[in-house]
This record gives C-alpha cells, sequence and structure tokens, in this order.
C-alpha cells in the first residue's frame, strides 16, 4: 500500500471535500489524517491516505483542476508508524494588535525551548490578530517557556497564555 500526501488549495465553493473525498474512495484509498480550513476565501486541506499509486490519485484529481479553480498535488511520504508525543502537550492563545512577526517571534520562543509546533492557527478580525497553537513542550520546561513568551509577548504589545492542553475526549 501506498501513502500519500494530498493537497488541494483553491477558491472556496460547496462540495470541494465531497467531490475530493468521492474521487479517493473510488479508487480505494483510506483517510488516514485530514485538515481542512478556509482562509480569506480560499479552500485548503491536506490530508494522507493509504492506497493507489500517485500517478492514479493524481489522474482521477485532474478533472476537479479543470479550468484553474482547484490545485491538487500529490506525492509519496514514508509512513511514521505510531510514535509517542515528543513532550508535554500545551497550548499558547496570543492575541493583540496585528503586526508583523507576530508567529514568527513567538513560535522562535518554542522552537528554540525545543517545542514542536502540532497545529496552529491564526485569524485577524478588523484589527485584532489571534493565534492559537498546540505545542509538545519538553518535560518541565513549561515554567521557563511561559516566562520567554510573556517578554516576547510584552515587546510585541499582544497578549499570551500557555496552559496545559485538554485530553482529546471522544
Amino acid at each position: 500500500m501506498n501513502e500519500l500526501a494530498i493537497t488541494v488549495i483553491g477558491r472556496d465553493r460547496p462540495g470541494i471535500v465531497a467531490d475530493v473525498a468521492e474521487v479517493l474512495a473510488r479508487l480505494g484509498a483510506n483517510l488516514t489524517d485530514s485538515t481542512m480550513t478556509r482562509l480569506r476565501g480560499h479552500f485548503a486541506m491536506t490530508l494522507v491516505c493509504v492506497g493507489p499509486a500517485a500517478a492514479d490519485v493524481e489522474a482521477a484529481l485532474a478533472p476537479l483542476s479543470a479550468g484553474g479553480q482547484l490545485l491538487a498535488t500529490v506525492r509519496e511520504v514514508t509512513a511514521d508508524g505510531e510514535t509517542a508525543p515528543a513532550g508535554e502537550p500545551y497550548v499558547m492563545a496570543v492575541h493583540g494588535a496585528d503586526r508583523m512577526g507576530i508567529v514568527a517571534a513567538m513560535t522562535r520562543v518554542l522552537a528554540d525551548a525545543g517545542g514542536n509546533v502540532t497545529d496552529l492557527s491564526t485569524r485577524l478580525t478588523g484589527s485584532l490578530y489571534v493565534v492559537v497553537a498546540e505545542v509538545e513542550l519538553p518535560p518541565g520546561t513549561a515554567d521557563g517557556v511561559a516566562g520567554r513568551l510573556a517578554s516576547t509577548a510584552a515587546d510585541l504589545g499582544v497578549g499570551v497564555s500557555l496552559r496545559p492542553a485538554d485530553p482529546d475526549v471522544l
């Protein structure tokens, strides 16, 4: 079985997720991980699936890309298998007036501490900019990271919080 990473981007419209999922189901591809969002009117989806060859998936997705409304890419990836989290799960939230460099500065603090950003979303509403990131921090580093985040946030004129992530409830 092939493991594939697929991205689909373009102007948002109803039915994109259904169209892509139906193509993959017809090919016998099993979706294992996926995420999608709308970014200022643009659709963006990334997914990992197991199944047919990359060329077969590219050919099957080609009609969705006709007319230039969507761009679909397919890439073979190596299966990583199940891995234990590399650290303790936390959520960082940043909010304040929009300005250049907020994401760069705040994620640099995390990276310098050995933290790994596992999910990140940003939203600009008027002049309010919000960042929410799920991160894994090395054990025992959260207090020090929180202090460095607070200092960096103060330099940027934004607020920040770092809290332990709640376990997913199924």
